[in-house]
């Protein structure tokens, strides 16, 4: 699978793997791969994020998804349904936390595992980039650009499309700015 890939989408795997580092993370999940997408300067999802504002907005979607990793992966979004039934989530989190420490609905069970090369990809990782793939062969393209991965995570249901969309990145608006993109190249 990875043959496919262009240098911009390996790189984005490769930036995952450091932010599971940086996150204390034992493992590649959706968070990691938007945190590494966000690192991007030079490519065509850093122009679409930056076209929709994410990049002024950065501090806002890290904070966002710290969150999420603290609360055991509930979104935003999941955490107001559960309200809406009385469970409050961050009550939740506020004991489990008084009892087995800060960040224990975040751990996943890896502690002391920090010495390894690499970083095993969660289900939902694996899946993003499986998706990225269709994606990609979808639009008739022969290589997996990290646009692919940005349109992956937008068109997914976990923590990373929860955040996107919280702050106005559908799949929708990604496939438009890439379309009003391609449509300035081919002028």
């Amino acid at each position: 699978m990875f043959e496919k890939f262009t240098a911009g989408a390996r790189a984005v795997v490769r930036g995952a793997a450091e932010q599971a580092d940086r996150t204390g993370s034992g493992t590649v999940g959706e968070p990691e791969l938007l945190l590494a997408l966000l690192d991007r300067t030079d490519s065509p999802a850093a122009a679409v994020l930056g076209a929709l504002g994410v990049h002024e907005r950065r501090a806002s979607v890290v904070d966002a998804l710290a969150t999420v990793r603290r609360r055991g992966g509930v979104s935003t979004a999941d955490a107001a349904a559960l309200a809406g039934l009385g469970i409050d989530v961050d009550a939740i989190v506020a004991r489990v936390e008084r009892q087995h420490g800060v960040g224990a609905l975040a751990a996943d069970g890896r502690a002391g595992r920090r010495g390894r090369l690499r970083r095993p990809f969660t289900a939902e990782a694996k899946s993003v980039l499986e998706r990225a793939l269709r994606i990609a062969v979808g639009r008739g393209e022969r290589c997996l650009g990290d646009e692919h991965l940005l349109l992956a995570l937008a068109a997914g249901r976990g923590p990373a499309a929860a955040v996107l969309a919280d702050h106005g990145v559908t799949h929708g608006e990604v496939v438009r700015v890439l379309e009003e993109s391609r449509g300035r190249r081919a002028s």
